[in-house]
């Protein structure tokens, strides 16, 4: 700035010796250039921005147009500055005070940006997954917390306050917060890369190896809920979530499930007809998926029974156990229908008599 202060004295000088008229007349001229400088920039992007089909760009533009105006003015008071006759403190603080407003101006501009980038990211479903309903308030809080640090930061500077011991204390802080809050931190960070990773999304409908089963109403920092088929919701540590198996039966290529039916028959049935009417049986419901068709299995020759399985699709994770039921009465009743027979498990004793006259062998030790 001193470097500028130079090469603009010789027209300054023009103004007369005066210094306070020279300051004053500065901070006139670069008034008059702000808002030239704002204007033509600003229409020399609007009119690049017009062959654009998005309305990101038009919005910068029109945050832009304030903190250039502030800047250029900014330049020019201090150059006015560095024209008074005033004491070398009271320069000093003068020039700290408009380089705190130059800093607040941008600072503003960054949050604004940042909460505009957030929102044109959150309507790309393809391209920025991140950024989704439940990582928003997220996204947007770190934003803003690093946008404060630097901006306190860039203040402290501009006041010429030493930071090197305001920042190891705020490590020895950070350390000794970590160390009372681990439980805290390892759900938060797991949480980070629960919203990362996207293992599941709100909506789906997850198995848990400690046996929650549910749909995922709620992605927070701290904590995962799911409302199981009870009608209750169920919170769960982020923590217990990242090193959990979890099993999205809704996260494949479409939400369908398939259900599995099985079912022994006797010894000696007509398999043709254990196939046929467990075929139509599934084909018959109206909540079975068509596509893809239902189809049955001849499994294995069990103990007492044939066994045969029945796979069909449902359109929804959660109808899993009310068609399984639906399905188990219908085939129970076709088969009395046709006479198929159920089997349950038998066993044979056999009594052994022992002659009369004939005394059992004592044990010997």
């Amino acid at each position: 700035m001193e470097n500028i202060s130079r090469l603009t004295q010789e027209w300054i000088t023009l103004l007369g010796p005066n210094h306070l008229v020279q300051a004053f007349g500065i901070i006139v001229v670069f008034l008059i250039l702000a808002k030239l400088t704002s204007a033509l920039l600003t229409s020399m992007l609007s009119r690049i921005v017009k062959q654009t089909t998005t309305d990101f760009d038009d919005r910068l533009v029109s945050m832009v147009h304030r903190p250039v105006f502030v800047t250029v003015a900014i330049i020019g008071m201090t150059l006015a500055t560095y024209r008074l006759d005033i004491s070398p403190a009271l320069q000093s603080v003068t020039l700290s005070i408009l380089k705190t407003i130059l800093i607040l101006t941008w600072l503003v501009l960054g949050l604004r940006v940042s909460r505009l980038l957030l929102e044109i990211f959150s309507r790309s479903t393809t391209r920025f997954t991140f950024v989704q309903p439940s990582t928003a308030p997220l996204l947007n809080n770190l934003m803003f917390v690093i946008v404060l640090i630097a901006g306190a930061y860039s203040i402290l500077v501009a006041w010429d306050i030493n930071v090197t011991g305001l920042v190891a204390s705020a490590g020895i802080v950070g350390l000794a917060l970590s160390f009372a809050a681990q439980d805290t931190l390892a759900n938060l960070f797991a949480g980070v890369a629960i919203l990362a990773d996207r293992p599941y999304k709100i909506g789906d409908y997850i198995n848990l190896n400690s046996g929650e089963r549910g749909e995922v109403t709620h992605i927070g920092l701290r904590s995962t809920r799911i409302l199981t088929r009870d009608d209750v919701e169920v919170a769960i540590p982020n923590g217990v979530m990242g090193s959990a198996m979890i099993i999205n039966e809704t996260a494949g290529r479409s939400e369908k499930y398939r259900i599995r039916v099985a079912v022994g028959v006797a010894y000696g049935s007509d398999i043709d007809l254990v196939m046929n009417t467990l075929q139509a049986e599934a084909e018959n419901h109206q909540k079975i998926c068509d596509l893809p068709a239902p189809r049955v299995r001849f499994r294995r020759f069990g103990d007492s029974s044939l066994d045969f399985e029945l796979l069909c699709w449902i359109e929804k994770p959660e109808y899993r156990g009310l068609l399984t039921h639906e399905l188990n009465c219908s085939i129970y009743k076709a088969f009395n229908e046709k006479g198929i027979s159920i089997p349950f498990p038998q066993r044979d004793l056999h009594i052994k008599e022992i002659p009369i006259g004939v005394r059992p062998q004592q044990p010997t030790d």
